[in-house]
């Protein structure tokens, strides 16, 4: 299912040894998918499945990069917080459960 807006996201997915990993992209369903495909990041990819935690919507290409190192920059503690925020769109968690 595509999303009807385009913008910039950056967002964080727990692997299957539990793990995180942070990104960014502009449609985060197709990059869910691919890191489940094993075509995401060479982290993933031997990580999978991975479950798609947290997601922000961000203005720019240049706001989306300069959070997601931010957030790499954080303590597994904060990821957590982050993470059980469980901030994706309510219209939208559902799918991303279901691919993620």
């Amino acid at each position: 299912m595509k999303h009807a807006q385009t913008g910039f996201y950056c967002y964080i997915l727990e692997c299957s040894d539990g793990t995180f990993y942070t990104g960014w992209t502009t449609d985060p369903e197709r990059r869910v998918l691919q890191h489940n495909k094993g075509v995401g990041a060479k982290y993933t990819s031997t990580r999978r499945p991975v479950k798609l935690v947290y997601l922000e919507s961000h203005p720019s290409r240049a706001a989306a990069m300069k959070r997601e190192l931010a957030i790499k920059k954080m303590k597994r503690a904060q990821k957590n917080r982050l993470a059980e925020s469980g901030s994706l769109p309510e219209n939208r968690r559902e799918n991303f459960r279901q691919i993620g």
